[in-house]
């Protein structure tokens, strides 16, 4: 069943002497679409330090077949009194997000380390909480209340409501085309247009400040973004290289200095990336910030998916949604839905047929024609920051992490359907896709792995 046995016993062994602790057994894992797996996994508790009180939080790894060179999904596991605090390292579903695991490299990498790693995360921001009652409350839950009290000239009013700050990084078309985009679409409370000096896409900052447009504030600080629901990057780095690995090689190296930066001045937003290439920043952006990986997408193919909707109903009268899916490329591929526009019904994928295959391909013949220009782009990005400042729940076809989607068991970011809203990305269910277009999406999973494999994160 576990394609490394010796070096994962090892692994094991090497676990069971520093945390003895922790028990090994197996069961069945589900992920995220409804398959299922037979593994191994650990459980325990690891012993953390916080304000000089010792706490024994309770965690469970379930170790994949290609462990130790694949990382564990990490998740807690609270007992009837304890509450999941959702933060930068864990996920509503507790669910737990840490640099080791974004960056596993076995045998630099492992579980050892990873829980070291856990230890000192949680020690700064405990993932979990006792569960209160109403006669004692926690008392970050009074300074939160605090916080969100505001003095005007009327006297003191309390907003339970978040502002709807939206800041974009980046200058050039795409940067200005999202802005005015995001203005026109969404309500906004305070758009932060940051001009990034190392990009090559710089300018409009200037115009921006002459005309002094209502709600925009325009700076060179990454500062200025701080406390964003939604932060758009549209920031290209492109050096003179001949080398594609080289060029993209510059884009991630700026990512390293925004990337984190952004994150931890705005540790709930949603980020967005725009940047090209759109799959690899998003995989690159997520491994940089840290965030959950429902907190990092990219635009993907929603511009697409948003044109071939429009074709299949207006021209073809399917109403029924239909999604492009796959690498931002040629390998790109057409799903529909099973319901139609208007229904409210749950979303889902519907399977590949011979009857929709024709419609699909000819909508796609329809508009093979239509580019990527930057005020499409910038359109498409602010209907995805509308759909989570106003938690719409609408699908778009975002590059998000695709690990566990229809058998992708290695992690990759392309374009898939997801549900978004106030709380990030919601995958749909995978399907048995097509010879044809399987393939496809698989050559897609090769490329960009390798392609990741080659830069420098």
């Amino acid at each position: 069943m576990y394609k490394f046995r010796d070096v994962a016993v090892e692994e094991l062994e090497k676990i069971n002497r520093i945390y003895p602790g922790m028990t090994l057994s197996t069961g069945t894992y589900t992920f995220s679409d409804s398959t299922q797996k037979d593994l191994l996994k650990l459980t325990g508790t690891i012993p953390v330090q916080y304000e000089g009180r010792s706490y024994n939080f309770p965690i469970q790894l379930w170790l994949l077949d290609s462990f130790p060179f694949t990382p564990p999904i990490c998740h807690l596991k609270p007992t009837s009194n304890m509450v999941i605090r959702e933060g930068k390292h864990v996920d509503a579903h507790g669910r737990i997000h840490l640099p080791g695991l974004h960056n596993w490299d076995h045998p630099k990498s492992s579980v050892v380390g990873l829980l070291n790693e856990m230890v000192t995360k949680f020690q700064e921001d405990p993932p979990l909480s006792s569960k209160t009652t109403t006669d004692k409350k926690d008392p970050h839950e009074l300074l939160a209340f605090v916080s969100n009290f505001r003095i005007s000239d009327g006297g003191i009013s309390h907003h339970d409501q978040p502002i709807n700050k939206v800041s974009v990084i980046g200058g050039g078309d795409l940067g200005m085309a999202s802005v005015m985009s995001i203005l026109s679409k969404c309500k906004v409370d305070k758009l932060v247009f940051i001009d990034v000096a190392e990009s090559s896409t710089k300018g409009g900052s200037t115009d921006l400040e002459i005309f002094s447009l209502p709600k925009v504030e325009v700076s060179r600080d990454i500062s200025a973004s701080a406390g964003s629901r939604v932060v758009v990057v549209t920031a290209n780095a492109w050096s003179s290289e001949q080398s594609y690995v080289t060029v993209v090689q510059t884009n991630v190296d700026l990512y390293r200095g925004i990337i984190p930066n952004l994150a931890r001045l705005s540790p709930s937003a949603v980020m967005l990336i725009a940047s090209q290439p759109v799959d690899i920043m998003t995989h690159v952006a997520w491994r940089q910030s840290g965030l959950p990986p429902t907190h990092v997408i990219g635009a993907g193919c929603n511009l697409d998916s948003e044109r071939l909707s429009h074709v299949m109903d207006i021209n073809l009268n399917t109403h029924k949604p239909a999604w492009v899916i796959g690498e931002l490329s040629d390998n790109k591929i057409a799903v529909m839905s099973n319901s139609g526009l208007n229904s409210s019904a749950s979303p889902e994928i519907a399977q590949g047929s011979s009857s929709t295959k024709p419609l699909l391909d000819r909508a796609f013949e329809i508009m093979k024609n239509r580019g990527q220009r930057s005020w499409s782009v910038g359109l498409s990005i602010a209907d995805i920051t509308n759909s989570v400042l106003t938690d719409k729940r609408k699908v778009h076809s975002v590059s998000t992490l695709a690990q566990g989607w229809g058998g992708i068991a290695v992690e990759v970011f392309l374009s898939l359907p997801c549900i978004m809203g106030v709380n990030g990305s919601t995958r749909l269910a995978g399907v048995s896709l097509g010879q044809e277009e399987d393939s496809k999406l698989r050559n897609s999973v090769t490329s960009l792995s390798n392609l990741m494999a080659q830069l420098r994160i």
